[in-house]
Formats: structure tokens, C-alpha cells, sequence
């Protein structure tokens, strides 16, 4: 492992971090139905619209097209449309990570995280796993009984789509941005659906002084439990990765390994975000393309994997076609925060990060 060098290079690698994580939600954002959006169909779609290999936001559908419907908010996320970041979960949940933060700092507690959601977040942009877990807390529940009663999410993706934030402000400190993780997550989630948030936290830490996202991956690893099935199916890309299997056949070995879990389990989703980090091999635009083309929760896992490799790149060299077209603004259903800059979230990110030592 390295260290963060300068200032600079750190303020890069945070706004990096940021552009990708929108990115790569507005990426698999028109394909985010995986009964559906099977990643066969994602692929036939792809050379309907002559967009293989994948290097820009999905093409919209061509006229006349019989296949699946897009998700509707395709007009505002496909390549020629995008004006700024559309709405999504997956980056409200990080914005209201930042505004914890800010109000409560490292010592906040999951009540504080609940107490917030009631008095930012609108109930109806909230769904599975935290939907449960906000109609709990208007019910008078405190946490850990929000994440189990009446839950049957508890092991899905969300904590893993809102742990980005403590990677980004605890760089090279994977542990100790597990541990935040974590306090986030048993809120709403329990067993892998936590381990997955303490992963997904620990993998971006990493990938701050990481050489590769293989090294990172191995990191995130040592966090959480070895026996986990999050921890095995993990693993278990890393090895057909070493084998030098093809991306297709790990991700159809994975499938056939998962089978049985809904297609926004953390499990399966974990899978398709790890090969894609590590067949994506550093560079940014693959990276985001074979995640997405990976199926599944595609926005969530489109938005974690723009997060790592963002990181690992840093702004700077993310090519313009991902990040000129969001023209630095976000949509977001957070009170107070619609229509914020980007470079200012990363600017009021990079003011709370606590660097190892």
C-alpha cells in the first residue's frame, strides 16, 4: 500500500470519487429492473444501438424497438440527454452521509442517522430495506429493532449504496471506515446487508493508496467476516479472475453459484461489482461498462464501481464523456441539497477527512 502524496492529489481522487459515483448510477440507471434487464438483454440492446464496446451513457431506444422498456427516466440519462445528474437513492443516500457528518462527526450514533432521515428525506424516495426501516422509526421503533421488524430486506443492497462516504473521508483508513459503515448500516440491515456497507466503505478507503483494485479488493476482504457468504462469493471472483476466465463465463459461473437470491441481494450484486472492478483493471470507462453490463442493481453497482475506480484515477482522468455531461450538478430529493454543485460536495467531503495516524 502507498500513501496519499499532496493535498492535490487527495482533492482529486475525493472529486474523482464523486464524478464517478454519479456517473455510474446515470450509467445503469435506464436498465435498473434485473428480472428484466437480464445482463443477455443488456448486451442485445447494446448492439441494437451499436454501443459495443460500451465507452459513453447508454444510446436511447432506437425508433420502432420491441424490446424491454427503459426505465423512464432514460430521457434524462441517456448519452445526448444528460443535463446534470437525475434523481436516484443512490446519491441521496450519500449526500445525506455527508450532512451527517458534517452535523454530528465521526461519533454519530444510528439513532442520529434515523433521527435525520425523518427530517430529510421524503418517505417515498426511500425503498426496500430502508423504507421498512423509516416506518418503523416513525412508529416509535429505535434501532437495532428498525433493521429486523417486519424487514424482510435485511440482507439487500442499500447499506451497501450508502457507504461511500466514509471511504472517501477516511482515506487509507479501511477499518476504520468499516467501523462507520457499519454504525450506518444496522439502522436498517443486518447480517451480509451490514458486512456488505463495512465492504463497500473498506474497498473505497483502499483504493486510495491501493496500486490496483485487486489489492483493494483483497483489503475490503480483511474486514469482514471470513465465513460470510458476502466473503466467499468475494473470494470466489478473485479466484476465477486468477484462473483467467473470461468475464462472461465468471459472471455465468457466479450466476448459476447465487441462483435462488433476489437480484437486489447484496450477495449476487457484490459478485458483478467485483468482477467488474477487477476485469476493469484500473482503467475507468471499462470499469463502469462491464458493471453495468453485469446486470442486477445496476445503478447501485454502476455507482460503487464508478466510486472505486474514481478514486483509483482521480478526476482528472476520467474521460469527458462521463463527467463533462453532469455539468457538475445533482438532483437530489435531500432537503436543502437539490441542484448542489458536485465540486462543492467533494469540496465539504475533503474538509472532513481524518487521514491514518
Amino acid at each position: 500500500m502507498t500513501s496519499v502524496r499532496t493535498d492535490a492529489e487527495l482533492a482529486d481522487r475525493v472529486l474523482g470519487g464523486w464524478l464517478g459515483r454519479i456517473a455510474g448510477n446515470m450509467l445503469g440507471k435506464p436498465v435498473e429492473q434485473g428480472e428484466v434487464w437480464t445482463r443477455d438483454r443488456i448486451d442485445r440492446y447494446l448492439r441494437r444501438t451499436d454501443a459495443l464496446p460500451l465507452t459513453d451513457y447508454l444510446p436511447g431506444p432506437p425508433a420502432g424497438d420491441d424490446g424491454p422498456a427503459l426505465r423512464p427516466e432514460w430521457r434524462a440519462c441517456v448519452r445526448g440527454r444528460v443535463h446534470g445528474s437525475c434523481r436516484d437513492d443512490d446519491i441521496d443516500y450519500t449526500i445525506l452521509g455527508l450532512h451527517l457528518l458534517e452535523t454530528h462527526g465521526f461519533a454519530f450514533s444510528t439513532e442520529q442517522v434515523g433521527d435525520l432521515w425523518l427530517l430529510r428525506l421524503p418517505y417515498l424516495q426511500t425503498f426496500t430495506a430502508e423504507r421498512a426501516a423509516y416506518r418503523n422509526l416513525a412508529n416509535g421503533l429505535r434501532p437495532p429493532l428498525t433493521a429486523t421488524y417486519d424487514n424482510p430486506y435485511q440482507e439487500w443492497i442499500g447499506a451497501l449504496i450508502r457507504a461511500d462516504i466514509h471511504g472517501w473521508t477516511n482515506p487509507g483508513a479501511p477499518r476504520r471506515a468499516a467501523d462507520l459503515a457499519r454504525r450506518d448500516a444496522v439502522l436498517s440491515h443486518t447480517g451480509n446487508g451490514v458486512y456488505g456497507a463495512q465492504w463497500a466503505a473498506a474497498l473505497i478507503a483502499a483504493a486510495f493508496t491501493a496500486p490496483t483494485p485487486r489489492a483493494a479488493v483483497d483489503t475490503a476482504l480483511t474486514v469482514i467476516p471470513p465465513g460470510s457468504r458476502l466473503a466467499r462469493t468475494v473470494r470466489r471472483v478473485v479466484s476465477l479472475h486468477e484462473a483467467h476466465m473470461s468475464w462472461e463465463d465468471a459472471l455465468t459461473t457466479l450466476t448459476d453459484e447465487t441462483a435462488g437470491l433476489h437480484w437486489i441481494h447484496v450477495v449476487p450484486n457484490a459478485a458483478v461489482l467485483t468482477a467488474g472492478l477487477l476485469y476493469g483493471d484500473g482503467d475507468f470507462t471499462r470499469t463502469l461498462a462491464l458493471t453495468v453490463r453485469g446486470g442486477l442493481d445496476t445503478d447501485s453497482n454502476g455507482a460503487t464501481a464508478g466510486s472505486v475506480a474514481g478514486v483509483l484515477t482521480g478526476a482528472d482522468a476520467i474521460p469527458a464523456q462521463w463527467k463533462d455531461p453532469l455539468e457538475d450538478t445533482v438532483r437530489s430529493a435531500v432537503f436543502g441539497f437539490d441542484g448542489v454543485r458536485i465540486s462543492e460536495l467533494a469540496d465539504r467531503t475533503l474538509r472532513l477527512v481524518t487521514l491514518p495516524g
